[in-house]
């Protein structure tokens, strides 16, 4: 009998915890609506996946519950309260989840408190993948599951001897979103431990993080800015200001620690105008989603420089779609101008030979409003056409802005 993707509510990114948590202390009672795309066009997900097995595998998630060794290794990491992190976690009941089939492919939905439904998006990512290679698994003969596998850990070693040849290059595992399989994705880890644990910072993953003495690694992602926007949208320039509450709360709540800046939801050229000097100087630094990274990584420097700051002072943590050759340029490109290091996702969680799918689950509505994120490449956009088209002249948004800036 086949393991359950997901065998225990740690087995998520560690983002999930932090905004879930900032959402329960400070936003306990705002509805959201989450929404699963498959930016995969090409492949008809229900024609893979079995709508009955997905949804027992989603009643199952719904089954656990947070057990004393998992609140203790949150505690742990230093970022939460005992007393308000136990009162979250002991109170949460993850909300019915609503799946579908519309033309072939998977529509699934779920709304409810925002710090128990963002607790979905990475369960869910993670079990639609590993249920759709399954069915290339259950397919396969014995020996071409092997020799799959044997593929998959050929590719691995050769980026550990990448890796090794280049031990100052640092990087987190950031893939559990779109990861092969739980046990892949261990195996990974297992072998990187042992072979480069100097390039090895930690992992997004928090249940693997416990299981391998790793660090859980993470801050925020889109949905703070997408959720903050319907939260602040009925007050005065409600949208464009709840950006930068973003950073407030944030700060108020997590401090210097968990300060890296995800810098695309409305644009970077917009961010880099709205972060103030003091914001500048206490956080640690920015994350990279979108647009041309080397491209970001000037306009980072710039940035820095106009504001007075030694760009050697901050980090750029570079997070989209990286490939092992991405990140040793990006290295070179970026050594003696600023601290970088690398979330690494699905390259590395994913790589045995089978294409990778393309999926993401985000917030559709928060607060009764919809939400938008715009990125620095539009093609990424999500929101209804209308509010696109509000969000780009609220934000001034300009997706040649990396072209063009000059501080």
């Amino acid at each position: 009998m086949e393991n359950h993707p997901i065998r225990s509510l740690l087995d998520m990114d560690y983002y999930k915890f932090t905004m879930a948590y900032l959402a329960y202390c400070s936003f306990p009672n705002v509805p959201v609506e989450f929404a699963f795309t498959n930016r995969s066009k090409k492949v008809k997900l229900a024609k893979f996946i079995n709508q009955d097995e997905l949804e027992q595998e989603i009643a199952h998630v719904r089954s656990l519950t947070f057990h004393e060794d998992e609140i203790s290794f949150l505690l742990s990491t230093g970022n939460f309260e005992e007393a308000k992190l136990r009162a979250f976690l002991g109170s949460v009941q993850l909300p019915n989840v609503n799946v579908s089939i519309v033309d072939d492919d998977l529509v699934i939905e779920t709304e409810g408190r925002w710090q128990e439904v963002s607790l979905w998006e990475t369960l869910i990512l993670s079990i639609v993948n590993e249920l759709y290679y399954r069915f290339y698994l259950r397919s396969m003969s014995s020996a071409e599951r092997s020799a799959l596998y044997e593929e998959g850990l050929s590719r691995l070693a050769a980026k550990v001897k990448i890796l090794k040849a280049h031990p100052e290059i640092s990087f987190v595992d950031f893939g559990t979103r779109r990861r092969f399989s739980h046990d892949w994705q261990y195996k990974v880890l297992e072998v990187l431990k042992k072979e480069v644990p100097q390039s090895l910072v930690g992992t997004s993953n928090v249940y693997m993080a416990q299981q391998l003495g790793l660090k859980p690694v993470g801050t925020f992602a889109h949905e703070m800015d997408m959720v903050f926007s319907g939260i602040f949208r009925d007050k005065a320039n409600g949208i464009k200001n709840s950006h930068n509450q973003v950073l407030e709360y944030w700060w108020k709540m997590y401090g210097k620690n968990l300060s890296i800046a995800l810098t695309d939801t409305y644009g970077s050229k917009f961010f880099f105008e709205d972060m103030s000097h003091e914001q500048a100087m206490n956080w640690k630094g920015l994350r990279h989603d979108s647009g041309n990274p080397f491209s970001f990584a000037e306009a980072a420097i710039a940035f820095y420089r106009k504001q007075e700051i030694d760009p050697l002072n901050k980090v750029i943590v570079f997070s989209d779609g990286l490939d092992l050759n991405q990140i040793v340029a990006l290295h070179e490109h970026c050594k003696g101008r600023i601290q970088h290091s690398f979330g690494w996702g699905t390259n590395l969680t994913n790589d045995l030979g089978i294409p990778a799918l393309s999926l993401v689950m985000k917030a559709v509505k928060a607060n009764g409003y919809g939400t938008v994120k715009l990125s620095d490449n539009i093609a990424k956009a999500i929101g209804s056409p209308a509010d696109i088209v509000m969000f780009k002249n609220i934000f001034n948004y300009n997706e040649n802005f990396f072209e063009v800036c000059r501080y």
